[in-house]
């Protein structure tokens, strides 16, 4: 060690060494030697520059060998970054730029989305642009957006001037993952599949691959991890584990590999709003689990869920009213859902103590790796849907050890819904439809503040209370005679139907056409009535259709229905 400090002072500290790095001019009394040539012989000089030179290289060399085994991330002076990991960031760079030629893969999709205020629309056509690459068993893997709502898909390798049909297998919005297929035997000549890694730990350097705009060639960019955490998925509005760089992710990157070594350390999918140089890529873990579940299932199934809400036990006091002994932590069940099989094992104020023997903090979270610690959700995503965990929970003063099914549990409101043509049911120029997310963010990307508050609260949190349950709204009213004064009644919800409270709107639609009475009552959020004649609202409904150009009175999934 202390050979070791010796090296490292002296070559540190060499006045030789800091000239040479700043401006690239001899060492102060290398340049002295040149200014007293008229003392010595030129061959001298040439044979003392010579020396310190030798010298300065051994110096460095023995520095080199000696700090591997003792400094893994020193820095230089002025902030420079480490040898080390120069040279790790170029291998890593130098690593994707082979890997990535035969494998990513440029994609270009033709969407169309829905208009869920008008849900017998479509809006306008559009392409974009993202990345993606190739792994095992002739598959392309890139993030969900990419391809949403896609109509038609191409893909193009590196270097060639042909597109390539692509065909979308699977889909996993919530995880901001898909698959794709590609029939053609001459797209797959030459293309090697990329290995999947691990999850990389903290400053290790990775390669960001891809075709982000600005150009038509490949990009590699590259960073460093700086944290590895749950995160919000924008596209999914989800929380999975995600792992943040300092390397920017900019459109068209979405779907392209983050390379580390020679293995698959993540896939791209976005970056943070209003900042700089911060991308986020989706890990290893839950790749795996998207691509395991659509091998097994034959299609994507979701990731699981308690169907819990959970508030922190770091108060003390609640610790002691709840009975928590000293030695014991964990969170507090707030809120259960009535469809997860935690409604029919837990309790309300249940202190969960440990998710499959892995102890649960009081601020929720669990170890993660060395010294890193992860909210405890993360451990319920992993499993697959069916499989069982035990859970120890504090019920009264008392440690019980339960077991709980997992599943994939959809809320009450979708938070989203592509793919898919939106449900609608029109009567008499009433539009009743299911509230969704996607229909609150047709006010606007402040949806939150901007679209209805009552709507925009029980979106976001009530719970179903049963199977196919749907939260169904008037929409919107198609003027007409029939319809005359009820127009201000419209973003309100839909409670009963001639008494009768409704499930879903297919079960709206039955009630309606079931009518055989005079007269035809909704009863509406907010204690609003509409009341119809029968006989009369089911004459108006064609005409009312002819008049704004709707080709049908309801949607296609209603159609499949009757």
């Amino acid at each position: 060690m202390a050979s070791f400090v010796r090296i490292a002072r002296n070559l540190f500290s060499s006045s030789f060494y800091s000239h040479l790095l700043k401006d690239c001019r001899f060492a102060p009394s290398a340049t002295k030697t040149v200014q007293n040539a008229d003392s010595q012989s030129l061959s001298n000089v040439e044979n003392n520059l010579t020396r310190q030179t030798n010298n300065f290289e051994r110096e460095t060399q023995l520095f080199l060998t000696s700090s591997a085994s003792v400094v893994k991330s020193y820095k230089l002076r002025n902030g420079r970054t480490p040898i080390r990991k120069v040279r790790e960031a170029n291998a890593t760079h130098n690593t994707a730029v082979e890997l990535a030629l035969n494998s990513v893969v440029k994609i270009f999709t033709v969407s169309c989305s829905p208009n869920y205020l008008l849900p017998w629309q479509n809006k306008s056509q559009r392409e974009t642009m993202g990345s993606g690459f190739v792994i095992q068993g002739r598959k392309i893997l890139t993030n969900a957006h990419v391809v949403a709502d896609h109509s038609f898909v191409l893909v193009r390798k590196h270097g060639s001037p042909t597109k390539y049909r692509a065909e979308v297998k699977a889909v996993g919005h919530e995880c901001d993952l898909a698959i794709l297929v590609v029939e053609s035997e001459e797209f797959w000549d030459g293309m090697n599949p990329l290995e999947l890694g691990n999850i990389p730990f903290l400053q290790e350097a990775v390669a960001v691959v891809g075709y982000p705009q600005g150009g038509d060639n490949i990009s590699v960019t590259k960073g460093v991890v700086s944290r590895v955490e749950p995160t919000q998925y924008v596209h999914g509005a989800s929380q999975l584990m995600a792992i943040q760089i300092d390397a920017a992710i900019n459109p068209g990157n979405s779907g392209g590999p983050a390379i580390m070594s020679n293995k698959v350390a993540g896939v791209a999918f976005q970056n943070l709003s209003g900042a700089e140089n911060i991308g986020y890529i989706i890990p290893v873990p839950v790749i795996k689990h998207f691509i395991s579940g659509v091998e097994e299932n034959g299609k994507y199934i979701g990731f699981c869920s308690l169907g819990l809400s959970c508030q922190t036990a770091e108060n003390v006091h609640l610790r002691k009213h709840f009975s928590m002994r000293p030695d014991m932590t964990g969170v507090l069940v707030s809120k259960i859902n009535p469809l997860s099989d935690a409604y029919n094992v837990l309790k309300k104020d249940d202190i969960i103590l440990s998710f499959d023997g892995v102890p649960i903090a009081n601020d929720g979270t669990v170890p993660f790796r060395n010294r890193e610690r992860i909210t405890f959700d993360h451990l319920v995503s992993m499993k697959k849907p069916n499989e069982k965990a035990m859970i120890r929970v504090l019920r009264d003063g008392r440690v019980q050890e339960l077991s709980i099914i997992l599943q994939p549990i959809q809320p009450l409101v979708p938070v989203h819904q592509f793919d898919k043509l939106p449900s609608y049911y029109i009567f008499a120029g009433l539009v009743f439809v299911p509230l969704t997310q996607p229909y609150l963010h047709e006010y606007g990307e402040d949806w939150y503040n901007t679209s209805p508050r009552r709507l925009c609260e029980r979106a976001l949190r009530e719970l179903p209370k049963k199977e196919n349950q749907q939260l169904v709204i008037l929409s919107q009213v198609l003027m007409d005679d029939i319809n005359a004064g009820y127009e201000r009644l419209a973003e309100l919800q839909v409670l009963k139907v001639n008494g009768a409270e409704i499930d879903n709107l297919e079960h709206l639609r039955q009630l309606v056409e079931s009518c055989d009475t005079e007269f035809l009552r909704f009863d509406l959020d907010d204690d609003r009535v509409i009341v119809l004649n029968c006989g009369m609202a089911k004459n108006a409904t064609s005409r009312i259709l002819k008049r704004h150009r709707i080709p049908s009175s309801m949607s296609i999934d209603l159609i499949e229905t009757e």
